[in-house]
């Protein structure tokens, strides 16, 4: 058997290129949801709520906080549905407040508790209903100037919903947390980074569809 050379080079080659290639595609998709603009002073750096993944987004309002970038430091949350509710009108009560380990570990991390403002938004259940809440009380408390803290993934979503709701009456600056695992560069080789960007890439897809609706 006569093999070509020149044939196995060029496949050699192509292959080289489509992984390259691969790569940067990949990477661009994971580098698109990421935005960050800190500015020098903010009245309060806002805490978006979520689950295990809020520990990086504290800890980034914290620094911030520590830095003396802003003054005071924003957390919600207290959700609940209606078993929650029915649940409670049968005489259940929780072991602790809801925002507890929250003020704990800005505590912990050096933020002083009488500059946490802890907002009980029981019926936000996505980044807009939490913006609906939030925003409006960060309005009557006199805080017009905010930084929102999240996920790295979801900083541009949050920015350009709170953008677009409060466009003239807050100013928004985005700061991802530096601490969250999200690597734009090797997101796809982990699992649970990749439900996160195939998560992230779905909410926008819904928040255009909601808009054709509004």
């Amino acid at each position: 058997m006569i093999f070509d050379f020149r044939k196995i080079f060029l496949l050699f080659l192509v292959l080289a290129f489509l992984a390259v290639i691969h790569g940067k595609i990949l990477t661009g998709i994971g580098s698109l949801l990421i935005v960050e603009d800190v500015p020098e002073r903010a009245d309060a750096a806002v805490v978006l709520y979520t689950g295990v993944d809020i520990y990086p987004r504290l800890m980034e309002a914290a620094d911030l906080y520590r830095k003396l970038k802003v003054e005071k430091v924003v957390i919600n949350g207290n959700r609940k549905t209606n078993i929650l509710r029915d649940l409670e009108r049968s005489g259940y009560e929780a072991p602790c407040k809801w925002y507890a380990e929250e003020l704990d570990l800005l505590t912990h991390r050096g933020v002083a508790k009488n500059h946490i403002v802890a907002i009980s938004a029981e019926d936000a259940y996505d980044t807009i209903s939490e913006a609906k809440i939030v925003g409006d009380i960060l309005i009557n408390n006199g805080m017009m100037n905010v930084i929102i803290t999240t996920s790295k993934f979801h900083s541009r979503r949050a920015r350009h919903i709170w953008n677009k709701m409060y466009s003239g009456k807050l100013t928004i600056y985005i700061a991802p947390a530096r601490n969250d695992p999200f690597n734009p560069e090797a997101w796809w080789k982990h699992g649970r980074q990749i439900r996160w960007v195939l998560s992230e890439y779905g909410a926008w897809v819904y928040y255009y569809w909601m808009r054709l609706f509004d």
